[in-house]
C-alpha cells in the first residue's frame, strides 16, 4: 500500500527531516523508511506488524528499526517542523476565504496522558481540536486534553496555540473569518479573535453561560455554511487507521497527525498518477 510515492518523500519530506547523527550509518533507504512509516500511519497495523520485508527492497529494516526513527524523529519535534515547512511552502494552495474550528475525541485504549471519561462515546478518550481552511485542508491541531474536558476548556490558551502556529507559517490572521459550531459560542473565544482581527462566525447558544438575548452579535448563516468541510476533514484524518484510536503516547499520537496532515496536503499538490 503506496501512502505517498517514493519520489514524493524524496523531495518534499526528507529534506525537512534531520539526519542520524553518531553509531552506525542506516542501511535502509531513508525514504523507505519514512514510507513504512506513512503504512502505519495509513493501516493503523502494531508496529511489530509491519511487513518490513514488503516495505524495503533492499535489506529491510527491522519493525523495531522503524519505530526508532519515527520516535527519535518524534522527540526532536520533527514532524511538527515538517508540517509548518509544509504549510508556509504550498500556502498558496489553501483557501483561507474562511477557517473552521472543531472538536474531535479519539478513544484511548493504552490510557497515558491527556486522557478522560467522555460519557458520550462511553469511553476514555482523548479531545482535540483543529482547524482547517475553506477546502478542509487542515491547518493545525492543538495540544490534546482529557476527553472528560468540554471543547472550551481552557479555550483562549488553545486558540492561542493555533493561532500561533498560524502566525509560524506567516499566515495572516487579520481578517480571517472563522466559523465555529454553537458550543464555541464563549465571551473568551470572541474575544480572542477579536484581539487577532478575526471575525468570528459562531451561532448563539441560549444555553451558554455567556447568552444575552439582547446582544446583537453579527452572525452570517451562508458563510456558517462552509464549516460542513471541515467534516471532509474528519473524513480524510478517519482514513488513516492509526488516529481512530489512540495507542501511543500523547506526542506520538500527535506527531502522526502532523505527518497526516503532510500527506493530506501533499496530494493536493501533487495527486498521485492514475494508471
Amino acid at each position: 500500500m503506496e501512502v505517498l510515492r517514493k519520489d514524493t518523500i524524496t523531495r518534499w519530506l526528507l529534506p525537512y527531516l534531520p539526519a542520524r547523527s553518531g553509531g552506525r550509518r542506516c542501511a535502509a533507504d531513508p525514504a523507505e523508511v519514512v514510507g513504512a512509516i506513512c503504512y502505519k500511519l495509513k493501516t493503523g497495523c502494531q508496529w511489530r506488524w509491519l511487513p518490513v520485508k514488503a516495505l524495503f527492497t533492499g535489506e529491510p529494516l527491522s519493525w523495531q528499526g522503524v519505530y526508532y526513527h519515527f520516535n527519535a524523529w518524534s522527540k526532536q519535534g520533527a514532524w511538527k517542523k515538517l508540517w509548518l515547512s509544509s504549510l508556509r511552502l504550498h500556502r498558496r494552495a489553501l483557501d483561507l476565504s474562511s477557517v473552521q474550528l472543531d472538536g474531535s475525541h479519539t478513544p484511548a485504549k493504552n490510557g497515558g496522558a491527556a486522557v478522560g471519561y467522555q460519557g458520550r462515546k462511553a469511553a476514555r478518550t482523548t479531545n482535540a481540536l483543529f482547524l482547517a481552511d475553506n477546502q478542509g485542508l487542515p491547518l493545525a491541531v492543538a495540544t490534546p486534553q482529557a476527553g472528560n474536558q468540554h471543547d472550551t476548556f481552557e479555550l483562549e490558551r488553545v486558540f492561542a496555540e493555533l493561532c500561533e502556529l498560524l502566525e509560524a507559517v506567516e499566515l495572516r490572521l487579520d481578517g480571517l473569518f472563522l466559523n465555529a459550531d454553537k458550543a464555541f459560542d464563549v465571551t473568551a473565544l470572541r474575544q480572542a479573535c477579536a484581539r487577532r482581527g478575526i471575525e468570528a462566525n459562531i451561532p448563539r447558544n441560549r444555553r451558554s453561560a455567556d447568552w444575552q438575548t439582547d446582544e446583537d452579535t453579527p452572525f452570517d448563516p451562508e458563510l456558517y455554511r462552509r464549516r460542513l468541510v471541515i467534516e471532509r476533514l474528519n473524513a480524510w484524518l478517519d482514513g488513516f487507521k492509526a488516529l481512530l484510536v489512540r495507542y501511543e503516547t500523547m506526542q506520538n499520537w500527535v506527531a502522526l497527525h502532523w505527518l497526516a496532515f503532510t500527506v493530506l496536503l501533499l496530494r493536493k499538490i501533487a495527486p498521485p498518477t492514475t494508471s
